[in-house]
C-alpha cells in the first residue's frame, strides 16, 4: 500500500476549499495572490538601477553588491523549506501573515544598513520572510485548481506578477531622480504592509483543519525523500530551476552590462527592463491561449527551444564582438517571452501529481530548488578575472543553463514514457 506522501499517489483533493466560480471572486483571488507573489520580483528588481550608486556609497565591489541579490534568493530557498511544511500543518493564512509582517520589518531595516556585510545579511532574512508569499500562493492554487484549470489560473496570476518586474526598475530608476537608493526599500515596506492587509481581509483559508497534515522531522524527511526520489517531480523542477537561473542571470548582470558596457543611464535601463517584462507577460498570455489546444508538455518544449535559440544567438554576438544594444535587448526580450511559457507549465507539471496534503511541502521544495539554483547560477556571471559581470560571461552562463534545462525536460519525457 502506498503512503500518503508517495509521489505516485493520485491527487486527493480531500476537503480543500472549492475553486471560486464567479469572475469577481476569481479576479479578487488573482489580485491578492498576485500582490503576494509580486513581492519577490519587487524585492529583487526595484533596486537594480541603483547598483552602481550602492556600490559607491557602501564602498563595495560589484561582486559584493551582486551578492545582495544572491542572498535574497538563497533566503527565499531556505524560507520555503520551512514555511511550506508549516502551511501544510497550520493552514495557509497564519504562516503567510507572519512572513509578510517580517518582510515589512526587514525592508525598513535595509534603509539603514551601515555596510555591505549587514546589507547582505538583511537581504538573506528578507528572502526568508518573502518566501511565504511565493510558496503559500502556489499551495493555495494547488488546493483550489488542477490540470488545465491550474495552468489558466497561473497564467492569469503571471499577468499580475509580471507587472512587478515591469514597474519595479522603472519606479526604482525614477526614485533615483528624487532621492537616494534607500527610497526603494521604503516602497517595498509599503507594498508589504498592503499585502498584509489584503491577506487579513480578503484571502480565505484554502486548507481546512481536517485536510491538514502535521509532520514531525521524520515524517517531513520521509515526504521530502519521496519527492526527491520521484523523477516525475524532480525533472520538471530542474527544468524550472535552471530556466529561472537563466532568467536571473539576466536580472543580476544586465544592470552592470547595460550601464558599463553600453553606457546607458539608469532610467534607460529601467525602460529596457520594462520592455522585457512586457515580453514575458505576452508569453504567459500566449501560453494561456494555447491551453486546451496544445498539451502542457508541448507548450513547455516550445518555451525551452525558443529560449535556447535566443541565448545561443546572444552568445555568438557577444563572443564575436558584434553585439549592439538593440540586438541584445531584442534577444533578451525573446528569452523573456519564452519564460512566459516555461514557468507555468513546468510548475503545473511538477505539482499536479501531488496530493493536497503535501502540496505545501512540494511547493516549498520546488521553490527552494528554483531560488537556490537561480541565486547560485546568477552569481557565476560575476566570476570573471575582474570580478565584474560582462556581456560575454552573462551569455555563457545563460546558454549553458538553457541547454541543461532542455536536457532536464528530455529526462522528464523519457520518464513519462516509461
Amino acid at each position: 500500500m502506498q503512503s500518503p506522501s508517495s509521489p505516485s499517489t493520485a491527487p486527493d483533493r480531500g476537503t480543500a476549499l472549492a475553486p471560486p466560480r464567479s469572475r469577481k471572486s476569481i479576479a479578487l483571488l488573482v489580485l491578492v495572490l498576485g500582490v503576494l507573489t509580486a513581492t519577490g520580483p519587487l524585492a529583487t528588481d526595484m533596486y537594480l538601477p541603483a547598483f552602481p550608486q550602492i556600490t559607491r556609497e557602501l564602498g563595495a565591489t560589484e561582486g559584493q553588491i551582486g551578492l545582495t541579490l544572491t542572498a535574497i534568493m538563497i533566503g527565499m530557498a531556505v524560507g520555503q523549506l520551512v514555511i511550506g511544511p508549516m502551511s501544510d500543518a497550520w493552514g495557509r493564512r497564519a504562516p503567510l501573515l507572519v512572513g509578510v509582517a517580517l518582510f515589512t520589518v526587514t525592508s525598513v531595516l535595509c534603509v539603514f544598513v551601515p555596510n555591505v556585510t549587514v546589507f547582505i545579511a538583511l537581504r538573506f532574512l528578507q528572502g526568508v520572510a518573502g518566501a511565504a508569499g511565493a510558496v503559500v500562493a502556489r499551495a493555495i492554487v494547488r488546493d483550489m485548481f488542477q490540470g488545465d484549470a491550474a495552468v489558466r489560473f497561473f497564467s492569469r496570476l503571471a499577468l499580475v506578477m509580471m507587472l512587478a518586474p515591469l514597474l519595479a526598475p522603472l519606479v526604482g530608476a525614477q526614485l533615483l531622480l528624487v532621492g537616494p537608493w534607500q527610497l526603494s526599500f521604503w516602497v517595498l515596506a509599503g507594498m508589504s504592509a498592503l499585502s498584509f492587509v489584503l491577506v487579513l481581509l480578503w484571502l480565505p483559508e484554502s486548507l481546512p483543519p481536517e485536510a491538514r497534515r502535521s509532520q514531525g522531522p521524520r515524517q517531513l524527511a520521509a515526504t521530502v525523500g519521496s519527492l526527491v526520489r520521484n523523477p516525475r517531480f524532480v525533472s520538471p523542477v530542474l527544468t524550472l530551476g535552471l530556466s529561472f537561473g537563466m532568467l536571473f542571470t539576466y536580472v543580476s548582470a544586465f544592470s552592470f552590462v547595460s550601464q558599463n558596457e553600453f553606457g546607458i543611464s539608469p532610467q534607460t535601463y529601467g525602460w529596457l527592463f520594462a520592455v522585457n517584462a512586457l515580453a514575458s507577460m505576452a508569453g504567459t498570455q500566449g501560453n494561456g491561449l494555447l491551453v486546451g489546444r496544445v498539451d502542457t508538455a508541448r507548450r513547455l518544449l516550445m518555451g525551452l527551444l525558443l529560449a535556447l535559440g535566443a541565448v545561443l544567438v546572444l552568445l555568438v554576438l557577444a563572443l564575436t564582438g558584434a553585439a549592439e544594444l538593440w540586438m541584445v535587448s531584442g534577444l533578451l526580450a525573446l528569452m523573456m517571452f519564452s519564460v512566459g511559457f516555461i514557468m507555468p507549465n513546468a510548475t503545473v507539471t511538477a505539482l499536479d501529481g501531488q496530493p493536497v496534503a503535501v502540496a505545501g511541502t512540494a511547493s516549498a521544495l520546488m521553490g527552494s530548488m528554483q531560488f537556490a539554483l537561480g541565486g547560485a547560477i546568477a552569481a557565476m556571471a560575476g566570476m570573471t578575472p575582474s570580478g565584474e559581470a560582462s556581456l560575454v560571461s552573462m551569455a555563457v552562463v545563460m546558454a549553458t543553463v538553457a541547454v541543461l534545462s532542455l536536457l532536464a525536460y528530455v529526462w522528464a519525457a523519457r520518464v513519462k514514457v516509461r
